[in-house]
């Protein structure tokens, strides 16, 4: 079975609507990566060990506990804890047969839940409502998934005779388009076990951070590899200019900064490249300066740093979009960093995890960091 003599045990849940635990599937199971990326969303990677019978049927695939758009869990216990990985669905087979009995290999591919919300295209207007509460009521259409929303209020509010908001497409691509025009984000994370946070807001930058990456720290370190990185073409402003309707007067809307508060360097980067809107002219005020911050916003971060860490060594499951510190580093690198990307692998006797991180400069803020 997939479970580490080192005390870190494996947990793997299945089921089309209610996913029930399926231990008969954790000893032909031979590797696990599961990814959480908070800009590309969560995906997972299940590889199995397979053997075919007399009817040539392979045992775990034929089973059907793994079919396309079977919901599976996978989580990991560190001591006496669960800790949910994620909560998504199965969207791809691959099977590589094998010469010999034993050989052949079954892996299945996933993603969260969002797939559940793009399955149906809708032509539906939503009348004098605005951005939060149209995402907090298609959210609420898929009581199945367990979804918690936890929707930022919008303050543009569409007046009827002025525009009418309309859903052409699925209910993630609305989400997704007005998460975009707003400078938000969307992503669903697990709570526990048949449970998920739906957020839609800004980025969230505050909170305690997770316990800090080490580097350079004679008998403290717990990462095995960390490199930085400094792109000063990265930041982006964004400005245009909108025309008043009844005067016709032309109002600059200048670059505003990106909606990631607060920030986390103590010298945030300049943006030396500029971008104009040129699709605000006949919009208002207020949506043109989101548009503007919008813009910044999804521009990437300069300072980046990648590594890896032994999960022993850490002695805890590393979150992404959240906060964590960084020690060792030197003073232009160390300090508290934003979590992009954790990729988790597990395999009989060892669960690495592989990270991204960005922040808005150099320096950091505060003396020391959260061991």
């Amino acid at each position: 079975m997939l479970e580490s003599a080192l005390g870190i045990r494996l947990l793997l849940w299945t089921g089309q609507t209610v996913p029930r635990p399926q231990p008969a599937l954790l000893d032909p199971l031979s590797e696990v990566e599961v990814v959480n990326d908070a800009e590309s969303g969560d995906g997972f990677r299940l590889t199995f060990r397979v053997t075919k019978d007399a009817l040539g049927l392979y045992d775990v695939l034929d089973a059907g506990t793994l079919d396309p758009m079977t919901r599976v869990i996978v989580g990991v216990v560190l001591g006496v804890v669960p800790e949910v990985l994620i909560d998504g669905v199965v969207t791809r087979h691959h099977v590589i047969p094998g010469g010999r009995p034993g050989e052949a290999t079954f892996a299945v591919d996933g993603r969260d839940l969002t797939p559940k919300l793009d399955l149906q295209e809708r032509d539906e207007a939503h009348d004098n409502q605005p951005d939060s509460v149209i995402v907090t009521k298609l959210l609420m259409r898929h009581p199945e998934l367990g979804l918690i929303p936890q929707v930022a209020a919008t303050t543009d509010v569409p007046i009827e005779v002025q525009r009418i908001p309309r859903q052409n497409g699925t209910d993630l691509d609305f989400i997704r388009d007005a998460a975009s025009r707003n400078g938000f984000e969307f992503y669903l994370t697990p709570v526990t076990v048949g449970v998920n946070r739906a957020y839609w807001g800004p980025t969230v930058r505050a909170g305690v951070p997770q316990p800090a990456l080490t580097t350079g720290i004679l008998g403290f370190e717990n990462v095995t590899s960390l490199t930085f990185g400094n792109d000063a073409l990265a930041p982006v402003g964004a400005s245009g200019s909108v025309v008043e309707p009844l005067t016709r007067t032309t109002i600059p809307i200048p670059a505003l900064p990106p909606l990631r508060l607060p920030p986390l360097s103590a010298q945030p980067a300049t943006a030396l490249r500029s971008t104009r809107l040129r699709q605000v002219a006949g919009a208002g005020p207020l949506q043109a300066a989101l548009a503007s911050a919008a813009a910044a916003t999804r521009a990437p971060e300069p300072i980046t740093g990648n590594g890896q860490l032994d999960t022993m060594r850490y002695g805890a499951v590393l979150r992404a979009r959240g906060l964590v510190g960084v020690r060792g580093a030197g003073r232009t690198y160390d300090g508290t960093y934003y979590v992009r990307t954790v990729t988790h692998h597990v395999k009989k006797g060892a669960y690495t995890q592989s990270f991204s991180l960005s922040r808005d400069g150099t320096g950091s803020l505060l003396p020391a960091v959260r061991p």
